[in-house]
């Protein structure tokens, strides 16, 4: 399988930039542009959402953790249930995480 993609983890009132990491000048989503300055701050605002363990592919991806539907990750849950703290985007995520996110959500969808 190809390596995945990887984008730049800024984002503004949600939108993901779609610039490449380590782009040069603002960030982009669409017609939208922004500075660092004006970027969300680097916490998910799912941290501390409710949630449930997801559907497991066969070999038990995601192993028990929650997806979280404000960053798209799949975040480990604490004893009451809750996304614990996490960020949006872990610049130390193996290339092996993207590539199973992306069979978990080709196999049961958005």
């Amino acid at each position: 399988m190809d390596a995945p993609v990887r984008y730049c983890p800024s984002r503004n009132r949600g939108r993901h930039c779609t610039r490449p990491v380590g782009h040069p000048g603002l960030h982009r989503h669409g017609g939208a542009m922004w500075s660092d300055a004006s970027a969300d701050p680097d916490g998910c605002p799912g941290s501390g959402e409710p949630g449930r363990p997801a559907p497991a592919l066969p070999d038990g991806f995601p192993g028990g953790r929650a997806l979280c539907e404000r960053c798209l990750r799949f975040i480990a849950l604490d004893p009451a249930g809750r996304l614990v703290e996490h960020g949006t985007t872990d610049a130390d995520e193996p290339d092996a995480e993207v590539i199973r996110r992306r069979e978990w959500f080709n196999t049961h969808g958005w």
